[in-house]
C-alpha cells in the first residue's frame, strides 16, 4: 500500500462567529493520486488548501503532509516546509513581471539554497519538458495565459515537491488553454506526481484527476473512491 502524502484527522477550522469553514474533516491522499476538490463558494475548499499548504492552522485536529506535522509548525518552519514539500499553482499565475521566465522558475531553488548550476540545469529541463524553453528570456507579460500557467507549473516543480497543489488553475484561461493545462496536469500525474486540484470546473476535474471529493458547508459529502467501493459491495 502506498504511503499517505496527506493525512487530515478530525480537522476543524472556524473564523469569527460564523459556521466552521471546515467541520471535522478527515482525509487521506496517497502518493501518486490525482484528487480534485469540488464545491460551491464557501464550502471550505480554500481553507482545506491553506491548511495543507501550512498557510493556516486548524482549531482542532491534525494535518500531516509527507510525514511532517504541518499544524504544529511556526512561521519560519512553515516557509521551509513549503519550499521542500509543496508546489503551488494559482489562478492568476503569481509570476513576477520584472523577472524573466527562467528567473521566475529558478526563484524557489534560490530560496532553498540550491547550487546555481544545478538550479540552471533543472530550470532548463522543466522549460524544455513543458514546451516553453523558447521563452526562457522573455518576460511574463509577453506570454499568453496558457504559457504563463506553464511557467507557473515549472516554478512549482522546481524543487521536486512530493505534492503539487493547484488552486483554480484554469480559472483565468480560455477554454483551449484550460484544456491544455488539464492535459499537462494529467501527464504530470501519469509520471507519478501527487496532485490536489481545487476547482469549480467539473470538466477539469474529469480531465486530470481520478478521484473527486465534494465539500459542502465544510464537510466532505462525497468521495468518488468511496462511492465506487460502496457500489462494488
Amino acid at each position: 500500500m502506498t504511503v499517505p502524502v496527506i493525512e487530515l484527522c478530525d480537522v476543524s477550522r472556524g473564523y469569527d462567529d460564523g459556521p466552521p469553514a471546515l467541520d471535522d474533516v478527515s482525509l487521506t491522499v496517497r502518493a501518486g493520486e490525482a484528487v480534485s476538490v469540488l464545491g460551491p463558494s464557501g464550502s471550505g475548499k480554500s481553507t482545506l488548501l491553506n491548511l495543507v499548504a501550512g498557510l493556516d492552522r486548524p482549531d482542532t485536529g491534525t494535518v500531516t503532509v509527507d510525514g511532517v506535522r504541518v499544524d504544529g509548525l511556526g512561521e519560519a518552519a512553515s516557509a521551509r516546509y513549503r519550499r521542500a514539500k509543496i508546489g503551488m499553482i494559482f489562478q492568476f499565475f503569481n509570476l513576477l513581471d520584472d523577472l524573466t521566465v527562467v528567473d521566475n522558475v529558478v526563484l524557489p531553488a534560490q530560496l532553498a539554497g540550491m547550487a546555481r548550476g544545478e538550479a540552471a540545469r533543472r530550470a532548463a529541463e522543466l522549460l524544455d519538458v513543458l514546451g516553453i524553453d523558447r521563452h526562457a528570456n522573455a518576460y511574463p507579460g509577453r506570454l499568453s495565459g496558457g504559457e504563463r500557467q506553464r511557467v507557473a507549473v515549472a516554478r512549482a516543480l522546481m524543487n521536486r515537491p512530493p505534492l503539487l497543489l493547484a488552486d483554480e488553475p484554469t480559472g483565468a484561461l480560455d477554454t483551449a488553454s484550460g484544456e491544455d493545462v488539464g492535459q499537462l496536469l494529467a501527464d504530470l500525474n501519469a509520471d507519478g506526481q501527487t496532485i490536489v486540484v481545487v476547482t469549480h470546473d467539473l470538466a477539469l476535474a474529469r480531465s486530470c484527476t481520478t478521484r473527486t471529493i465534494r465539500l459542502v458547508d465544510g464537510r466532505i459529502t462525497a468521495d468518488a473512491d468511496a462511492i465506487a467501493a460502496e457500489s462494488a459491495r
